[in-house]
């Protein structure tokens, strides 16, 4: 009965606040009490029991009766956080007040003139009477009154971690003086004990974590801009030197993270009979993490005194970002250390694809796109972890899982967002000479995908996923097809044996890619072909000896080859490829129906399908181009990287090698053309780039998309431009040399036999015969505002759309993406 009661008076409260005209005092406890003190609430109660519309009008029509609840509410934390709530009516008071926030911050975000409450100081409201001594604290503005008192919370014994006091002794620890590194929740980055499981302490943690998430979420409600410089003042303040627990709270927030075995904790099948409290908290805690994890504007200056880090972080250089959360996490060095990160991301980024052969075998994680995140923010800002996970085939363990996603969400439109992250990740790593190194292990892994059964390496693996991406994956993701080839041709040099599957998808690609219609229906769709070439022409010049697959491929669909080099430009040519283009829906449709000899997929692979009617998705915004991606690094003899982005276009423009750069882009033949070229992925650092998807014309969203035909009109001249510097000359040199000995090994032989043919390319060898070696080439991905900005949307759609329960941004007014159906 008791609980019903409770709900009753809590209801009774919400209707006396919204039926109240005059302002109610801050002293009037009685009426504030009912809030938080008489009540057993859950956090779905609070949800259900104050609604939407009520909060609004309160916020309308009786505003101080809004900031004085506000007040009150974060004054009760303060208290249980001063007090350390030893007794259980604290605690239950402590959590009223963390369900009420959690559910009114976000009409307080949504409203302008609102946003700034929290930063004001409260004049001595409802202070006096409390304590005189603390005059300091009575200044500070309410946000961070609140972000500091869920801070110390989060670290009060016997409430969210293990109480150490001796057995008996009835003195409570003293909140003030307690040092929280030994509070550390699990073991891991700098913290050996690994604290018994507590499931209280686990559901506490999770709803300061749900009410910190929900401070930080001011930033949903400010719409994308290109000025990226904007830092959230949330995260801001929580992550600086004024919260005595970022160190601790952060190692817990990581160690939660890294050390969750979805498996039940080594028991498979264990997860049916019990539900599991700590994958909410490993949820939350890597929510947390990524948000906090922000870009900063300059680099800082700020001195930090890391007392109790000398065993995780290095002391030598305590200047850093002033963001405290991003500078130890890009201290973070020891061996051990990186070793425990990345085993526990592959980990549990793997755990969804276990699902597909041991169903039921684990719990199945929902939080692989939070993952992905985190992975992509550590690599940014800790180089010597990107190295670390370059430095042994371990990387394949996070490459595996990644592909498999990219595969298995390329039909579903509401997961566009996820084929992105996990491309960019794939574009970092292969700006690191080790990654292409890596590929070329043995895949034996037997994961079902529904792709082509090969014999291969992870590099096959890699190319037969991204064929299937370009030829069958929603139309949405026509933007990425620069990204993932220049990710093959980053790989390219480094591939020692293709097998004759991926060698037939590259040449299939390059096919498609070089059909007239494709090439002249807008500015940027050769750079496609360039690629590809660049990938035969690495992979000829540098790995000729395990490649005679590839050469094969390449002697038997030689016409593509010849047709580009005599590619006519003349306006009937032309029209009639536009002409051709009306007639085709889209470029995905086309490239799949040119034959790519479609072998069986592997057995209990299911196919990749679409969203169902319905899904909700958050928009994006476009992504930069590829120029803007990346910079371009020339490898050199010793294998060292040289940045070459001061090289000028005019430099690039005398040798072939240089010239397919999507810098040079040689289109300003006509005006129209030069205009398009702005068109291409949107990134040209116009204001449109930060709109969301629905309101982008699609001739923005992609160099491939059909739409832009309206603006495009390519002439004689501008086919010239590029097709004199198609790189052709090494891959012309090979089919001089190879085809008269191949032809006539068939006429002595009467062979129609393709092994023989194979045993003699394998042996066969061009040096002397070839053009000289060009450099090798690499495109580095470079951080940018671009992609800043569409990290920071990406992220923030995804945890509104995972945190339903309760449903926390549902329903209200968020500006930095929108919310579709499908």
């Amino acid at each position: 009965m008791g609980n019903v009661d409770s709900k009753l008076n809590f209801r009774k409260a919400v209707i006396q606040l919204t039926t109240k005209t005059q302002p109610v005092e801050a002293t009037d406890h009685a009426f504030w009490d009912q809030f938080w003190t008489d009540t057993a609430t859950t956090v779905q109660d609070v949800f259900a029991l104050v609604p939407a519309a009520e909060i609004r009008a309160v916020r309308e029509e009786s505003p101080s009766n809004l900031a004085t609840l506000c007040y009150k509410a974060v004054e009760k934390l303060v208290q249980g956080a001063d007090s350390g709530c030893p007794s259980e009516k604290e605690r239950q008071i402590v959590l009223n007040c963390i369900r009420l926030l959690t559910r009114i911050l976000p009409y307080i975000f949504e409203d302008a003139d609102w946003r700034g409450f929290f930063w004001s100081t409260v004049p001595g409201a409802g202070r006096a009477g409390q304590d005189e001594g603390d005059d300091d604290d009575g200044a500070r503005p309410l946000a961070e009154s609140l972000l500091l008192a869920v801070s110390d919370l989060l670290f009060c014994p016997d409430f969210t971690v293990q109480s150490h006091k001796r057995t008996g002794s009835d003195t409570a620890e003293d909140m003030q003086s307690i040092d929280s590194c030994e509070y550390i929740w699990e073991a891991g980055v700098g913290f050996a004990q690994s604290p018994p499981l507590n499931y209280t302490h686990d559901l506490n943690r999770t709803e300061l974590l749900k009410l910190l998430l929900t401070c930080f979420s001011e930033a949903m409600y400010l719409a994308p801009s290109a000025d990226n410089i904007i830092l959230n003042p949330w995260v801001t303040f929580f992550c600086a030197t004024d919260n005595r627990h970022a160190l601790p709270l952060f190692t817990s927030l990581l160690n939660v993270v890294c050390a969750y075995d979805a498996v039940g904790y080594g028991i498979p099948y264990n997860h049916l009979m019990f539900s599991d409290y700590r994958e909410v908290l490993v949820e939350h805690a890597v929510q947390i993490l990524i948000v906090t994890l922000e870009h900063e504007a300059g680099p800082a200056a700020a001195q930090h005194s890391l007392d109790h880090s000398a065993s995780a972080m290095e002391d030598l250089e305590p200047v850093g970002p002033d963001n405290l959360f991003v500078n130890y996490l890009s201290r973070i060095h020891r061996e051990e250390d990186f070793s425990f990160i990345l085993k526990g991301l592959a980990r549990l980024m793997t755990n969804p694809l276990i699902q597909t052969y041991l169903p039921n075998s684990a719990k199945k994680i929902r939080f692989h796109q939070e993952l992905l995140v985190l992975f992509w923010k550590l690599c940014d800002f800790n180089k010597k972890f990107l190295f670390f996970v370059l430095k042994s085939s371990d990387v394949l363990d996070v490459l595996v899982p990644i592909l498999f996603y990219l595969n298995d969400a390329r039909a579903d439109q509401s997961r566009v967002g996820l084929v992105h992250i996990g491309v960019f990740i794939l574009l970092l790593l292969s700006g690191e000479r080790n990654f292409g190194v890596r590929l070329n292990k043995p895949y034996s892994v037997r994961v079902p995908m529904d792709i082509p059964v090969f014999t291969g390496t992870h590099a096959d693996l890699l190319i037969v996923i991204f064929h299937k991406i370009i030829t069958s994956g929603h139309q949405r993701l026509q933007p990425l097809f620069d990204c993932l080839l220049t990710i093959v041709v980053n790989v390219s040099p480094y591939l020692k044996s293709l097998s004759m599957v991926a060698a037939n998808k590259l040449l299939h690609l390059l096919e498609a890619f070089s059909t007239n219609w494709f090439l002249f229906s807008a500015s940027q769709n050769h750079h496609l072909v360039f690629f590809l070439l660049e990938v035969f022409n690495n992979l000829i010049q540098y790995q000729f000896d395990g490649n005679c697959n590839l050469v094969y491929a390449i002697i038997r669909k030689r016409n593509i080859f010849h047709q580009l080099a005599n590619l006519s430009s003349d306006p009937a040519t032309i029209h009639k490829a536009l002409q051709m283009k009306k007639r085709k829906k889209t470029t995905t449709a086309v490239i799949s129906r040119i034959n790519s000899q479609e072998t069986i997929s592997m057995e209990g692979s299911r196919p990749a399908v679409p969203a169902e009617p319905g899904t909700l998705k958050a928009s994006l915004v476009a992504i930069p181009a590829i120029d803007k991606l990346t910079e371009k690094a020339q490898v050199s003899e010793d294998g060292t990287m040289v940045c070459l982005q001061h090289m000028t276009t005019d430099q690039n423009a005398h040798s072939p090698q240089h010239t397919h750069s999507p810098q040079s882009s040689a289109a300003d033949t006509s005006g129209i053309a030069g205009a398009s070229d702005t068109e291409s992925n949107s990134g040209r650092d116009n204001e449109e780039a930060f709109q969301p998807e629905s309101e982008l014309a699609r001739s923005h969203l992609s160099s491939v998309s059909s739409s832009s035909a309206m603006y495009w009109n390519p002439t004689p001249d501008w086919v010239l431009s590029w097709k004199s510097k198609l790189p052709l000359q090494t891959i012309m040199r090979l089919l001089q040399v190879l085809v008269p000995q191949v032809e006539k090994i068939c006429i002595d032989k009467g062979l129609t036999d393709e092994s023989e043919i194979l045993k003699f390319l394998q042996h066969g060898t061009l040096v002397g015969l070839l053009p000289v070696p060009h450099p090798i080439l690499i495109r580095k991905y470079q951080a940018n505002a671009g992609t800043a900005m569409w990290f920071r949307t990406y992220m923030w759609g995804v945890i509104y759309l995972r945190n339903v329960d309760p449903p926390i941004w549902y329903d209200t007014d968020v500006r930095l993406f929108e919310i579709q159906r499908i």
